[in-house]
């Protein structure tokens, strides 16, 4: 007995949309040339988890909380006596999502999570590192509606990592522009 699966709606938007409109627009003959969403990276740096595992603990919660997934804690590859870090202390948390989830959570930020930033202006269209992946800094976890902003010990930031298939920048930045990402107007 097969049971139903749910498909996010920003998948099949992507399938539906996204896909032919793509290929029109870079001449992609194969449907495997079209660039596509390989995962999304998100990553909460905590230096002060080195000294208090309290505040470690929390960001693994409030990030379990926005993914819907468990977070691994990362650890210090060196120790820096500057910032008092031995080496394998936690310093952060970060969570790799794929499939069904990384749509949700991308639908999430983007029709959700940005618009709720204060005086917000769009993202940057310029924090693509060559190879069609895309860079995003968020300076608070408050502004995803799962976290309840009176419950939050510490403002934390965090970074998104959106890997794409593509070749180019200039594919991956469209693709995302169809998904609705808003990016600042240029000139």
């Amino acid at each position: 007995m097969k049971t139903a699966t749910n498909t996010p709606r920003l998948a099949e938007f992507y399938h539906k949309e996204v896909m032919p409109q793509l290929a029109k627009k870079f001449g992609h003959k194969n449907v495997f040339q079209i660039p596509r969403l390989t995962k999304i990276v998100i990553n909460m740096g905590v230096g002060e988890g080195a000294a208090d595992i309290k505040i470690i603990e929390a960001a693994l919660a409030d990030l379990m909380t926005i993914t819907g997934q468990k977070p691994v804690m990362t650890r210090a590859k060196k120790a820096i006596a500057n910032f008092k870090i031995k080496e394998g202390s936690p310093i952060g948390c970060k969570v790799t999502l794929r499939g069904a989830r990384m749509y949700e959570f991308l639908d999430r930020l983007v029709n959700i999570a940005l618009p709720r930033i204060k005086d917000f202006r769009g993202v940057p269209s310029s924090t693509f590192d060559g190879s069609g992946n895309y860079a995003l800094g968020l300076r608070e976890q408050t502004i995803f509606p799962e976290i309840d902003a009176d419950k939050v010990a510490k403002v934390q930031g965090m970074d998104v990592i959106i890997v794409t298939s593509s070749r180019s920048d200039d594919e991956a930045r469209e693709m995302l522009r169809l998904f609705g990402m808003p990016f600042k107007k240029q000139g």
